[in-house]
């Protein structure tokens, strides 16, 4: 798979569960570094939900400038919150609303690879410290074989040049969660992209492995 592919099979795997929530009764939906999310627009949710979107100030401003007056209004209401995910941003997300005595469903996409591995903590402990029993957290998390992989160096490199180094990466993302009370279902990305009749591509390791890239992590309480 390209790059391409692995956003496309992932964004598939945690649209389908956020639309599974939201139809078995969660009513918060909630993207933390939400970026140009627009599943606000794409996924029909009921429009009972709310969907957070947390990111800094700058990107929503920019993101609402891109957006203008040409975007239809979404169905489910969306609260985009300026904040900073290293701050007291809980604070921030129940002042615009958030309840942590109800349910949500947490979308962690495309994020944890970027911080170290304390943030990484960090933020799966509020995150957690927020979800009521009959919560959902999907997230996706790179294998720590492809960060050590000198095969996968070149990528790496580029990423580090552009100025969004990899920092974090473990072959054990269930154990990220189950510590902290959830339980998950861990899918190996090349599996789920075959699947979903993609081509599953992976990385060689140093150890004469393949890698796939990464793990699909759907996580209830």
């Amino acid at each position: 798979m390209d790059s391409g592919d692995v956003i496309g099979v992932r964004t598939r795997f945690e649209d389908d569960r956020v639309r599974a929530a939201a139809d078995a009764g969660i009513t918060q939906i909630v993207l933390p570094a939400a970026g140009m999310d627009t599943r606000a627009w794409r996924l029909g949710l009921p429009a009972r939900c709310t969907v957070f979107e947390l990111d800094r100030p700058a990107l929503l401003e920019l993101k609402a400038g891109l957006l203008g007056t040409a975007a239809p209004v979404p169905v489910p209401r969306r609260v985009p919150v300026p904040v900073d995910l290293t701050a007291d941003w809980p604070a921030d997300l129940r002042a615009a609303g958030f309840d942590p005595g109800r349910p949500a469903c947490w979308v962690v996409e495309g994020l944890v690879q970027y911080l170290p591995e304390p943030a990484v903590h960090e933020l799966l402990d509020a995150v957690t410290a927020l979800s009521a029993p009959g919560s959902h957290l999907i997230i996706d998390v790179v294998g720590a074989g492809l960060l050590a992989s000198a095969r996968a160096r070149p990528i790496l490199d580029a990423m580090t040049a552009a100025g969004s180094p990899w920092l974090f990466g473990t072959d054990d993302p269930g154990a990220l969660l189950t510590a902290r009370g959830w339980d998950c279902e861990v899918h190996l990305l090349g599996a789920v992209a075959v699947a979903l009749g993609r081509e599953a591509g992976s990385v060689a390791r140093d150890d004469g492995r393949d890698d796939d890239r990464g793990y699909l992590v759907h996580a209830t309480r």
